[in-house]
């Protein structure tokens, strides 16, 4: 699901190769470790349409959506042929209510600013626009 959930632009090395690089593996790397939490949809045929999860970060080993070491990151990810029916947001609403409940004080994340449907949702349940840099945005939900 992570590699649905990166935005490559068509002069860049391809998703595979990518998700091997170092800035990347540090979403992936060692998952299960403290913080970690994660939701999964899957279809009718048991297959993996979406999945939002969340991971906290240090001041050395920053995510994109870095706000604070005691706010998750969030990314989310809906296969191509799942977008746009509801399931992104189903799946925000539950990681959520999920952080909420294990005592975060709120949640991150960096969305490309080309993704205005992305933006638009996350808008819409209650991220705020923290910064821009470059090519994104950096939202917060507070709870």
């Amino acid at each position: 699901m992570l590699y649905e959930s990166i935005y490559i632009p068509s002069d860049k090395p391809p998703k595979e190769e990518l998700l091997q690089a170092a800035y990347l593996r540090k979403y992936h790397q060692n998952w299960g470790r403290t913080g970690d939490m994660a939701l999964i949809a899957i279809n009718q045929q048991n297959q993996a349409v979406g999945a939002v999860w969340c991971r906290l970060f240090n001041e050395n080993e920053k995510g994109y959506g870095f706000v604070s070491p005691d706010i998750p990151e969030l990314g989310i990810a809906i296969v191509e042929s799942e977008r746009g029916k509801g399931l992104g947001k189903q799946l925000l609403i539950e990681i959520i209510k999920g952080a909420k409940k294990a005592g975060y004080i709120g949640l991150s994340l960096s969305v490309d600013l080309k993704n205005t449907g992305a933006i638009s949702l996350y808008h819409q349940l209650g991220f705020e626009d923290i910064e821009i840099e470059g090519t994104s945005k950096t939202m917060l939900y507070s709870f």
